[in-house]
């Protein structure tokens, strides 16, 4: 999630693919938020998230973004 209290999505983000776990840097992340602002896509991007997906989730668009990613 975008907006969390005490680690958001951003820091969550930038925390996972600075790790030194095997899979840092290609496990997929998506964004998830109320927020739907263009911008703010963009964002998520920036941080290196792979995609975003708005709330309430909407399970036709949940669903092929995770068959995306999902190898």
């Amino acid at each position: 999630d975008m907006r969390m209290p005490l680690l958001d999505g951003q820091e969550a983000t930038q925390r996972i693919r600075r790790s030194d776990h095997p899979e840092a840097k290609s496990i997929p992340i998506i964004a998830v938020t109320a927020d739907v602002i263009e911008a703010n896509m963009k964002t998520a991007l920036k941080y290196e998230m792979n995609d975003y997906l708005s709330k309430p989730i909407d399970a036709t668009k949940l669903y092929p973004t995770l068959q995306k990613h999902i190898k």
